[in-house]
């Protein structure tokens, strides 16, 4: 049986893919990696991140493996919304580091038949849920979880240990400010 030809829809589906875990655990390398493929799949894509992580590149999106993307610098995720204009897919890194409105922004891009990739941290420096993150993984189809390798004993490391005084909430830092520990050297180290 065929279908009449009005009644035939092209499904333009989007979703939301978010890569959480520790520092040094390979989320934004495994976005680039995602990203890459699709510019393969020759998919029209774009990739933001919050204009405080400058610690590699202002315009570039950056791995701890010197991987990079050209991505653009926005002050809050609305700019987000503003910037675009007929893309398939949309990456977001330093998720963490966004405005609360960032889940209702990727639910907006979603149901707009966007692919939304997110990676950010899933727990702050004391081990607490960092930020937008766990809503995201919630609202979320797909939800990846890496994993660092603990500095300390060798085990798989989920908690990024600070090793400065600081309290505050956001000091972006590398090996210098941060070590990846599993669960018992972290809490031993705190």
């Amino acid at each position: 049986m065929f279908l009449e030809k009005s009644l035939v829809t092209k499904h333009k589906a989007g979703w939301i893919e978010v890569i959480a875990g520790s520092m040094f655990s390979g989320k934004t390398e495994e976005l680039i990696r995602r990203l890459k493929r699709a510019k393969i799949a020759q998919q029209k894509t774009a990739i933001f991140k919050p204009e405080i992580d400058t610690r590699y590149s202002f315009n570039n999106v950056v791995s701890h493996d010197s991987n990079s993307i050209q991505s653009i610098p926005v002050k809050n995720s609305s700019e987000i919304l503003s910037l675009l204009s007929e893309v398939e897919v949309v990456g977001i890194d330093e998720a963490q580091f966004f405005d609360d409105n960032l889940p209702a922004v990727c639910n907006q891009l979603a149901n707009a038949g966007i692919r939304v990739i997110v990676a950010g941290l899933d727990m702050d420096y004391k081990g607490i849920p960092f930020g937008t993150i766990p809503s995201l993984m919630a609202m979320a189809e797909y939800v990846t979880k890496v994993h660092a390798i603990c500095i300390r004993c060798g085990q798989l490391a989920s908690y990024s240990h600070r090793l400065t005084k600081s309290e505050n909430l956001v000091e972006l830092g590398e090996t210098d400010k941060y070590e990846p520990l599993c669960r018992e050297c972290y809490n031993n180290a705190k």
